[in-house]
């Protein structure tokens, strides 16, 4: 990172959708600490820093700055990582900066997920009446209070409490300038983005109304609330905004799990799914998302193509109960028991005589299987 950039935590697979995790203004990318190693199971998370906030310099904005300021920057850290189109997720401020981006950079949005936020907040003289107040004292005495407008009551995150108290005031003044003149509600119907809102049930700073204002604007976008979390739903209720994500973001998910049904069938995906248990879990929604999800779901090769592949994989490294649930896999996608033979063939002359005799036991005795129930 080099001052001109935010300061940000990147993990989880590069070669994974790429997905950027907004900040609330006060705190830092600790916020998403119990979120955020989860979600980079399935996608490469870039956590960014506001300015003046964690490790972010302080004068990449200053007095007047917007939230399209705020913006431009993300894009400019997006740029320099090397990614054009990413999902994104953000808190408060950084809930804002998700729907600037899907109004005025809709080309570089995948979806969008804003989480207790607003598309205005609440009029201009409150935040400029806190800058003005922040650029005078400090923010000590702000900090103080950050429990009753993050918190429900008995609840706190002392990390992110100080990273409040520890945030340079100039800079923080300067984002309360950005929500001042934020208002971006004339504009919603125009964004195109797959739209998920999160509301905490208890917030007293973006009550649930100003999210179902933003959904009931956008075209198709849901409203997610969540009972006992009040302005900092992440780290207050952690669990739930990552089942509300997940269900949102993980399209790779949903279209591996109808993919893999078109391929096994129905009853094999149904077993799977009913032996699978906490210990296994992972690894079912591993083989969904990357296995049928991205892989047998790329368009250059065909299925048919697909499934040859995968026969003689199997054969070679001698993976026979594999092998007879893709020899049923090969007839769904078309293969004939003409074709599953000559691939088997061949892979006598590479792969051996021994394994490809085992492989043709397999194969013989699936499709014997098959004749029978046809017949």
């Amino acid at each position: 990172m080099t001052d001109t950039l935010l300061n940000h935590h990147d993990e989880g697979p590069t070669t994974a959708p790429p997905l950027l995790l907004g900040p609330s203004l006060g705190t830092s990318t600790a916020l998403w600490d119990k979120v955020a190693p989860e979600l980079s199971v399935t996608h490469r998370v870039i956590r960014w820093d506001l300015p003046g906030h964690g490790g972010s310099a302080a004068d990449l904005i200053g007095p007047g700055a917007t939230v399209a300021d705020l913006a431009r920057l993300v894009l400019a850290l997006a740029d320099s990582l090397g990614i054009d189109r990413f999902a994104y997720a953000g808190v408060s401020l950084g809930g804002a900066v998700g729907l600037q981006l899907a109004v005025h950079h809709p080309e570089r949005l995948e979806s969008l997920a804003v989480i207790c936020s607003s598309a205005h907040f609440n009029g201009s003289k409150p935040w400029e009446e806190r800058a003005e107040t922040v650029r005078r004292e400090g923010l000590a005495a702000l900090a103080d209070t950050a429990n009753a407008r993050w918190f429900t009551p008995g609840f706190t995150v002392p990390g992110l409490v100080e990273d409040h108290r520890t945030a340079d005031p100039e800079a923080y003044a300067a984002c309360c300038d950005a929500l001042a003149a934020f208002d971006i509600r004339e504009r919603l119907s125009s964004i195109g983005a797959p739209t998920l809102l999160i509301a905490g049930r208890e917030d007293p700073a973006t009550p649930p109304a100003h999210l179902r204002e933003i959904a009931d604007a956008v075209p198709g976008a849901s409203l997610t609330e969540i009972a006992g979390a009040s302005h900092l739903a992440p780290a207050e209720r952690p669990e739930a905004v990552l089942a509300a994500l997940r269900g949102h973001f993980d399209g790779y998910a949903l279209r591996g799990m109808e993919v893999r049904r078109q391929v096994l069938g129905d009853e094999h995906v149904d077993r799977a799914q009913a032996r699978q248990t906490p210990f296994t879990a992972r690894f079912q929604d591993f083989i969904s998302r990357y296995a049928w999800g991205e892989i047998w779901t790329d368009p250059t090769l065909a299925r048919r193509e697909r499934s040859v592949i995968t026969l003689t994989a199997l054969v070679a490294h001698g993976h026979y109960d594999e092998l007879a649930m893709h020899v049923r896999a090969a007839r769904r996608v078309g293969l004939t028991p003409e074709e599953i033979g000559a691939v088997l063939l061949q892979t006598a002359v590479y792969c051996g005589v021994p394994a490809a005799n085992s492989a043709f036991a397999v194969a013989q005795r699936v499709l014997a299987e098959e004749d029978k129930t046809e017949g």
